[in-house]
């Protein structure tokens, strides 16, 4: 089975020690992470997490089903790269008066989508927002005018064609119990009684 790059969404309750029984899911696989965000999502109380991950998709089918059956766990969703909007945040770290001397700055900003987040004497920080390929590329440009730092956030992802989980969340909410769940309720109770 060929590996690509899969985005897994995870819908969770807020709960102190899921990240780490996740994250043990992914290491008892010996499967590397390769970005992890947690968030709050559209629903109040419902944190979202974005996992990606170079793998095969049966390996990834069995990981989602593993990570679903945590009582936390709402509900899990995966999906290749053509299948969601994806960005990270870059922060770059130059020094001012290099970049001020050798470079026309606002000319560099527009050709990489970049802004001036902090200028001081010392240093300057950009901010870049985009995909992989365009975050690596300002390195490349700013590395011959001395980068004194670079961090990168992890992803975060919204699927193309999901109508949002709030909704499918809502209409389980509001179902009212079908005629099976109060028969078996029925019958439940009848075999309490017939077991005295």
């Amino acid at each position: 089975m060929q590996k690509q790059e899969y985005t897994i969404t995870v819908y969770t309750e807020n709960q102190i020690g899921l990240l780490n029984r996740i994250a043990i899911i992914f290491s008892r696989r010996k499967i590397n992470i390769e970005s992890l965000n947690t968030s709050p999502s559209e629903i109040d109380s419902v944190h979202r997490f974005t996992i990606v991950i170079n793998e095969s998709e049966e390996v990834v089918r069995k990981v989602c089903r593993q990570i679903e059956k945590q009582v936390e766990v709402l509900k899990v969703y995966f999906n290749t790269n053509d299948e969601i909007i994806w960005q990270e945040l870059a922060l770059y770290k130059v020094p001012t008066d290099i970049i001020a001397e050798e470079v026309k700055v606002e000319r560099l900003l527009s050709q990489h989508g970049a802004k001036a987040v902090v200028i001081r004497k010392d240093y300057t920080v950009f901010e870049v927002a985009g995909q992989r390929e365009e975050t690596d590329n300002f390195i490349k440009v700013l590395e011959p005018y001395g980068l004194i730092e670079f961090v990168r956030s992890a992803r975060i992802a919204i699927i193309k064609d999901s109508e949002g989980f709030h909704k499918k969340l809502s209409e389980f909410e509001y179902k009212e119990p079908g005629e099976e769940a109060v028969e078996n309720e029925f019958l439940n109770q009848n075999e309490e009684v017939f077991s005295m």
